[in-house]
């Protein structure tokens, strides 16, 4: 076989994921690569033969193709043709593997989408019990594509594709009526349901409150729970779940006494990256960091324990860091005397109002610095302090050196 030695180097690799690449054909089935070994559906039906298993990659792989299947019980599997001879392809395979660690909750889901009978339910537990999981199989697929690359003759020699259901079977025509038994209690998915929503109740909670630890140690208990799949496409589901959490979640900021501009910037933020996620795996990232991202917004723009007037002055101040913020324009906008607007602001932030607004706008420059190449006089300007001179004043007093010195070390960090 060809590059048999960057093949025993990626068997080694595989060893730390406790996976292992198998090689088959149709003269050549091992019977290491036996289904029950790789493939929770032959516990399930005898029609999950080997020889099944062999013609379905034989009918729908070609050559240069890296394949990534779920195949509907939460199991991954890697798939690629060795040779380019269609009528008798040679095989490697790896897996399987899981993206969640499989609870009693995802076997009693797959008991109810199946109707598989309950006796079987131990040899499930059994089957998961060795199957590997990893939460992130980036640095996998990056192993896979190296040695595609190697095997190819480069990255754009070859291509990926998503199988999803890869192994199609009805398991209600293949089981017969007297093996079928009664259905699960609807008390077990009760309870399933009552549990999974106190758990998002609890997230709720901590991230109205902006505490990080807390809402990302819940959400690793939440994201133990298997959701409702409401299609085949489990990129689909996963997006579906992605545009729930994002509303529970700008529900907890409002809760939390952000402002709905500030939780609509994000929010619609995460709508779109949502939308053009293109895997499930990406999809998990991104749930971690909404939970962290809304947590900052809720600890840096709540306004819990202000008084109303000085929720629209810092509303106002958020809103337009450019626009006229001092004392006596705000508080004709607000009709209150300009006296009594700075000592109650004085008394609720512990800041006067000049300070603070100062501070928000040396902030939003130190964000311009960091993130475009913009002139100091046009950052002055877009931070709300035309007047460069005075700028460089206060950034020094805020900061502690100059724009100019700020931008130089960002540059040259040593």
């Amino acid at each position: 076989m060809n590059h048999q030695a960057e093949l025993n180097f990626v068997q080694e690799l595989l060893k730390t994921y406790r996976l292992t690449i198998h090689f088959f054909d149709n003269d050549n089935l091992p019977a290491k690569f036996l289904p029950e070994h790789n493939w929770i559906g032959a516990i399930l039906t005898k029609e999950a033969s080997l020889d099944n298993l062999y013609k379905r990659f034989k009918n729908q792989c070609k050559p240069n193709v890296i394949y990534q299947i779920e195949d509907g019980f939460f199991c991954n599997h890697i798939v690629f043709m060795l040779n380019d001879d269609i009528a008798n392809p040679h095989f490697a395979y790896i897996g399987p593997y899981t993206h969640d660690i499989i609870s009693k909750q995802h076997i009693t889901k797959l008991s109810e989408k199946y109707h598989f009978p309950t006796e079987l339910i131990s040899k499930v537990e059994a089957y998961f019990q060795d199957v590997p999981y990893l939460e992130d199989d980036s640095q996998l697929l990056s192993i896979i594509y190296t040695f595609g690359s190697l095997l190819w003759g480069g990255r754009d020699k070859f291509t990926t594709k998503h199988f999803y259901d890869f192994y199609p079977i009805n398991f209600d025509n293949i089981l017969k009526a007297s093996d079928l038994k009664e259905p699960l209690d609807p008390s077990h998915d009760m309870i399933y349901l009552e549990e999974r929503y106190d758990v998002e109740r609890q997230l709720m909670q901590a991230v109205s409150t902006g505490q990080i630890p807390k809402a990302e140690l819940i959400f690793t208990t939440l994201s133990k729970y298997q959701f409702e799949a409401r299609t085949t496409n489990a990129l689909r589901n996963t997006k579906n779940y992605l545009i729930i959490l994002n509303t529970l979640l700008r529900i907890a900021a409002r809760n939390g006494d952000v402002p709905p501009f500030h939780i609509d910037k994000l929010s619609s933020s995460y709508a779109y990256k949502i939308e053009t996620t293109t895997s499930a795996n990406s999809g998990m990232m991104m749930m971690k960091e909404m939970v962290r991202k809304y947590c900052l917004l809720v600890k840096n723009h709540s306004m819990k324990g202000y008084s109303l007037l000085i929720r629209k002055v810092l509303t106002q101040i958020d809103y337009d860091i450019t626009a006229d913020l001092g004392l006596k324009n705000l508080a004709a906008q607000l009709n209150v005397n300009p006296s009594y607007l700075s000592t109650l602001f004085k008394k609720e932030t512990g800041s006067t109002l000049t300070e603070y607004v100062n501070q928000k706008r040396i902030e939003h420059a130190v964000f311009l610095l960091n993130s475009s190449s913009l002139q100091i006089q046009m950052i002055a300007q877009y931070s709300g302090i035309p007047d460069v001179n005075y700028f460089t004043k206060t950034f020094k007093k805020i900061i502690g050196i100059t724009p100019k010195e700020y931008r130089d070390h960002i540059s040259n960090p040593f």
